[in-house]
């Protein structure tokens, strides 16, 4: 079964002085083509979700679509991806500039092993990583009744469906998780994650990684 590899760009840029902060550069690549080269080693094709006119310029080659549901937050983002995609996908935020290919690769086949959302385990309040984590076209239905409800949490369809979870002792194997997930939406976490690219691995905890 074909998976495509969705780039999220969604959140506004009033912290970068109006520069889209997926296009911030991080270890000296922008985080919009980490996050696309993470993809690409675990699906078979890319899209890019993004509702900003000006995003036609950013992945030369990559397909883009728009919110299918307006002002729906980061739901409708999913929803989107697998409306436009017609496929399950693996889905990362376009702010997230440390996410491993090998990690996606392990929520791709705990999807297409029967689970409909494989997500990673994490610290963060949800305890998991909605914005990092496979979904297939069985959630399309339960996300539009959700919207339909007036809900825009990620998690308010997660009753319809059948969700697994990467444990986070198996996520911490591909890196710190505080790292993994970090989300780049300020300039302080912006000049974290320059320090976190020069550290030697990153992070990345892998067997081979360099040190």
């Amino acid at each position: 079964m074909r998976c495509t590899g969705v780039i999220l760009a969604g959140g506004g840029a009033t912290r970068f002085d109006g520069q889209p902060k997926g296009l911030e550069r991080v270890g000296g690549a922008r985080i919009i083509d980490r996050v696309a080269l993470a993809l690409a080693a675990a699906s078979d094709s890319l899209l890019l979700i993004a509702n900003d006119p000006l995003a036609g310029g950013w992945l030369p080659g990559v397909p883009i679509g728009s919110d299918v549901r307006l002002d729906a937050g980061a739901l409708g983002g999913i929803h989107a991806a697998l409306v436009r995609s017609s496929t399950p996908v693996l889905l990362v935020a376009w702010d997230m500039p440390f996410v491993p290919g090998e990690l996606l690769r392990t929520l791709r086949s705990i999807g297409e092993a029967g689970a409909d959302v494989a997500l990673p385990a994490s610290a963060s309040r949800r305890g998991v990583e909605p914005l990092c984590g496979y979904y297939s076209p069985a959630c399309i239905a339960p996300i539009e009744r959700a919207l339909d409800r007036g809900e825009r949490h990620i998690v308010s369809f997660f009753g319809d469906v059948r969700v697994a979870t990467l444990p986070l002792a198996t996520v911490e194997r591909f890196g710190e998780p505080a790292r993994v997930f970090l989300n780049v939406n300020t300039p302080s976490e912006l000049a974290l994650a320059e320090r976190h690219a020069s550290t030697p691995d990153a992070g990345d905890r892998r067997p081979g990684a360099p040190r």
